[in-house]
């Protein structure tokens, strides 16, 4: 597929996981791609203002243009709200939320001239319903959910769609460095049972699912939350199927 001729996408978050993907997926349809990641070919900071709108615009002077941006920059993080420390709340809100907003925000100045584009942004599951020790990290994911119709409001008419992905559990690095452990097993197995389809995600799942919303196949579609969880928010399995003989 060639979905992507002549187009300049950024990804940030592009150094590893579901930016990489994305990245992969977008060259392969044709796109010119630059990743933005703290380390990599192109280092920059999301929550560094000056940082990314220097990036944003050298994508501009060497490319001409910028058709899409897909913001996978993102940390875990969190813990119950009454013993999490400020400097880690902000540390998550930072990376997930404004730096969202930053790197929109500077991609907009471009395609808002150009009159056209489409913004991907990365949520996640924990941003569409709570889970435990959440707090910090399920804000963000919210925020960007938010901001997302918001942008797809305020833009609409300029030619800019917004539109935003929302995750289940992937299997990424971040993810195995956060649930990786003898320790954690246990609540592995029951986060991956909570996917109706058994199973974790890969990364190329969700890269497909952002192609699709970047690319003018979703040339009616702005302000939506496309939901990749493998049934993860689907509702309650109590096993009950198994009975039924649909236990797979």
């Amino acid at each position: 597929m060639t979905r992507f001729d002549g187009k300049v996408a950024v990804v940030t978050g592009a150094a590893s996981g579901l930016g990489e993907a994305t990245c992969a997926r977008l060259v392969d349809e044709g796109a010119t791609v630059v990743g933005f990641d703290v380390t990599g070919a192109h280092p920059v900071d999301v929550t560094d203002e000056a940082a990314v709108s220097a990036a944003m615009d050298a994508v501009v002077t060497e490319h001409g243009r910028v058709d899409v941006l897909a913001t996978f920059a993102g940390v875990p993080g969190g813990g119950p709200v009454h013993g999490l420390d400020v400097d880690e709340w902000s540390r998550v809100i930072a990376v997930n939320l404004t730096g969202t907003y930053l790197t929109c925000k500077h991609a907009l100045r471009h395609m808002l001239e150009q009159r056209s584009g489409s913004i991907v942004t990365v949520a996640s599951v924990e941003g569409i319903e709570g889970t435990e020790g959440g707090s910090a990290y399920n804000a963000s994911k919210g925020g960007v959910v938010l901001l997302t119709k918001n942008m797809a409001i305020d833009y609409g008419r300029m030619g800019v769609r917004v539109n935003c992905v929302a995750p289940g559990f992937i299997d990424t690095p971040m993810f195995r460095s956060v649930m990786g452990s003898e320790g954690m097993a246990q609540y592995r197995d029951e986060y991956r049972e909570h996917h109706k389809l058994g199973r974790f995600g890969k990364p190329e799942e969700i890269a497909a699912a952002v192609a699709f919303l970047a690319s003018d196949e979703a040339s009616f579609i702005t302000g939506h939350t496309l939901v990749v969880d493998g049934g993860y928010t689907a509702g309650m399995r109590t096993g009950l199927s198994d009975l039924m003989g649909l236990g797979g």
